[in-house]
């Protein structure tokens, strides 16, 4: 479990083809590896990912065929948002993220305003529904605050702080981004949908 509070960047160095996947080696750059053991998960990009080998400031992860489907961004050198497992104690500074990315998200513009930026991302249409004004969710491994909704698309405020700490700073229109929605809204949604197979209502 991760909280979307990206620890730092770091940058894939290499891909190395697997039978069924890929074998990332990822500098972490200032990513602390002091309590980090083989087994451990690091999100890479809000995708969950299991530590397989360390050496000085790189890690190793094994990256299946079907993660690399279904995601965005790991498939090719690049810099990567990191975060490791939340631990019991710590503080929950952004909101509950599995590190298993719903769907692929695509920018229809990122825009300066003021200090800040506006960052609009058009859902796919299964995702949509679970996005709602001032809720949360997770792009790109980073969590954020929804301030407008309108059909697919969303809009998100950038504080200056948050473009500088993670790699949104480099996305433009018709980048795709990773989308994790909230965990809360998934849960409703199967409660919802049970509750109508109980009483017999079309879900």
């Amino acid at each position: 479990m991760f909280s979307g509070i990206v620890a730092a960047t770091g940058r894939i160095l290499n891909i190395a083809p697997l039978e069924e996947g890929v074998r990332l080696t990822v500098d972490v750059g200032t990513l602390e590896l002091d309590d980090v053991q083989l087994g451990d998960s690091i999100a890479n990009n809000g995708v969950c990912l299991t530590v397989i080998a360390l050496e000085g400031n790189t890690v190793q992860f094994d990256v299946s065929r079907e993660t690399l489907n279904c995601t965005v961004g790991l498939a090719e050198p690049g810099e990567v948002n990191l975060e490791k497992a939340l631990r019991l104690a710590d503080r929950l500074g952004g909101h509950l993220v599995t590190g298993h990315v719903d769907g692929i998200g695509e920018v229809v513009r990122f825009d300066p305003i003021g200090e800040s930026h506006e960052l609009v991302i058009r859902a796919p249409a299964e995702l949509a529904g679970y996005i709602a004004r001032k809720g949360s969710v997770t792009v790109d491994g980073v969590s954020l605050t929804v301030n407008r909704v309108e059909d697919r698309e969303f809009s998100i405020n950038l504080i200056p702080h948050t473009v500088q700490v993670t790699t949104l700073k480099r996305l433009a229109a018709g980048s795709r981004v990773n989308l994790e929605i909230d965990l809360i809204a998934r849960y409703v949604e199967r409660m919802q949908a049970w509750r109508n197979v109980e009483q017999g209502t079309p879900a």
